[in-house]
């Protein structure tokens, strides 16, 4: 990989710039047509005067050529487009002042041409370097103005509108930089938003597809649209051409006509086709008073299947709502830290905290992503060997990093002559902990005072690694003790009640054990006891004959 880009830092789509720099090879293209048209227009049409015409001729035809040259190599030139655009602007610009010396006649249309030259390369360029050659054909203009003595007499009404056209360059290139890096930035907002409208839509169809339930949207003519994997096993698996619900599924069809005509469900479990469990189905229109289409799920009879079933409808609908609360606020951080970097012009101090900041919070909107597919898939853990001691110094260094606390308090103790060794999916028990600590910061506290938290890394009884979370607030009362580690058992009211469900999940997952603990002056301490390192038998005799003496 190269050490310097060639293409601007704030690109968009890589066909935006292709787009850009094929039109302008094109209107070059066009360009040096007509100067090959004025350079060797009859002598009859006494306009242009060319004084001298093999001058011209040659003019054009190396314009011509260089024209063709850059339109054949438009796509090769891409991965320097910035240095292929500099390079051809200066040829155009020193074309268009061999041109006018050449044909002085038409130098008010060529001077126009050389204007979109300029602009369309400041679709590509830099402001600084568009400006630059703005300022070039500025000069020229002008230079080629001052030296010119063909025109005797209006020096003056031709060096001003030379002066014209420089200020017509700067505000062109000016507006064609500003509005193509809009452009890309609408660009690429809408690109993003296509791409996770597509995710999402993926998403849902991956969830329908392996949902427990079966379900089918079924039209008014009584012709399957869509089947998910359950319902087609539910109706005896089907072949792909076999549509009409009436053919497959008679008894299916007769109660959807007897719902849709008198509005009252038959709860009573069929079977749909030999082999299959019986089904319960159920019926619902896509929009009020709409029969054009319904949807019929399919539930299975069986009690495990029924309650679990049951348990995904709900749990898929609240743990989306979960994921979105997740996200959140970590992609307004993002929102907001890259919209501060990209007003800024260098990167300074402030530019490189909000790189800190975006890639924070990237990592924890990830594994936030991850520790919850993790879960609904029943992955395993990957634990590795950790000091607690040293681990929970560096996550209260970095929360505190990504997290601005205010007048609360956050620290970690440990006792830095013992080590506190445990086995743990690093990432998870970062869940873990982040989770807790946000909960003791969010409401251990007492009122009208700072909250004061304690991440505590010690060996328990036996040498086992335990980490505590402990704030001093005002507690948890024990009714609602008893349920908090339930999935949807919350007290707040913007709650979504998974983040203990979620937290001792992975706890679980890792071998360790959550549990809450009262403090007895007052607070709450949320305690997890870890799993220690197997330890071979030659450490165990140093450490038994350590303890002796």
């Amino acid at each position: 990989m190269s050490s310097t880009s060639l293409l601007p830092a704030s690109s968009g789509p890589a066909t935006t710039f292709y787009n850009e720099l094929t039109f302008l090879n094109v209107f070059r293209l066009v360009q040096a047509l007509v100067y090959m048209g004025l350079a060797f227009s009859p002598t009859g049409l006494g306009w242009p005067n060319v004084p001298d015409p093999a001058f011209a001729h040659h003019v054009a035809e190396a314009y011509l050529l260089f024209a063709l040259v850059s339109l054949l190599l438009n796509r090769r030139s891409m991965p320097h487009a910035r240095l292929a655009v500099s390079v051809a602007l200066v040829v155009d610009i020193g074309g268009a002042l061999l041109a006018i010396t050449a044909m002085r006649e038409a130098h008010i249309g060529i001077a126009m041409m050389l204007a979109v030259n300029l602009s369309a390369g400041a679709l590509i360029l830099p402001l600084r370097l568009s400006s630059f050659f703005a300022a070039l054909a500025t000069l020229g203009t002008l230079g080629h103005t001052l030296l010119d003595t063909s025109s005797a007499g209006a020096g003056d009404r031709d060096l001003l509108e030379a002066a014209l056209f420089g200020l017509a360059y700067f505000a062109t290139t000016t507006l064609c930089h500003v509005l193509g890096r809009q452009l890309r930035a609408t660009e690429a907002l809408a690109e993003q938003r296509s791409t996770d409208l597509a995710n999402l839509a993926q998403v849902n169809e991956l969830i329908i597809r392996r949902m427990k339930t079966g379900v089918l949207l079924v039209d008014d003519a009584n012709r399957i649209h869509q089947i998910n994997e359950s319902a087609w096993m539910l109706m005896g698996n089907p072949g792909a051409d076999q549509r009409d619900l009436g053919q497959l599924a008679p008894e299916l069809s007769r109660r959807l006509y007897h719902w849709m005509t008198s509005g009252k469900l038959d709860e009573t479990a069929t079977q749909l086709a030999d082999g299959v469990p019986e089904v319960v189905p159920r019926f619902s229109r896509l929009a009020p008073n709409d029969d054009s289409h319904v949807l019929i799920f399919l539930d299975d009879t069986s009690l495990l299947s029924r309650r679990a079933e049951e348990l995904t409808l709900t749990s898929l609908g609240r743990l989306s709502a979960s994921i979105a609360h997740e996200i959140r606020n970590p992609l307004a951080a993002i929102r907001y830290s890259a919209q501060l970097l990209a007003e800024s012009k260098s990167m300074d101090s402030t530019d490189q905290r909000m790189v800190e900041i975006i890639n924070n919070h990237c990592i924890r909107l990830n594994e936030i992503i991850e520790n919850i597919l993790q879960l609904s898939r029943r992955e395993r853990s990957r634990p590795e060997t950790l000091d607690l001691g040293h681990w929970a110094q560096s996550f209260v260094e970095e929360y505190k990093q990504g997290n601005d606390i205010g007048a609360d308090t956050l620290r970690a103790v440990t006792n830095s002559d013992v080590e506190v060794a445990a086995v743990a999916d690093p990432q998870q028990l970062q869940q873990v902990i982040w989770n807790l600590v946000q909960n003791a910061l969010r409401y251990g506290r007492m009122p009208g005072q700072a909250a004061r938290v304690l991440v505590v890394a010690r060996r328990g009884e036996h040498g086992v690694p335990i980490l505590e979370v402990i704030d001093r607030g005002p507690g948890i009362a024990p009714k609602v003790a008893a349920q908090i580690f339930e999935p949807f058992y919350t007290t707040h009211e913007y709650g979504t009640g998974l983040g203990l469900y979620l937290a001792r999940q992975m706890s679980d997952a890792n071998q360790a054990a959550l549990e809450y603990v009262r403090v007895p002056g007052g607070g709450s301490c949320f305690r997890l006891v870890l799993t220690p390192p197997a330890r071979n038998p030659a450490d165990a005799e140093v450490a038994d004959r350590a303890a002796t003496r």
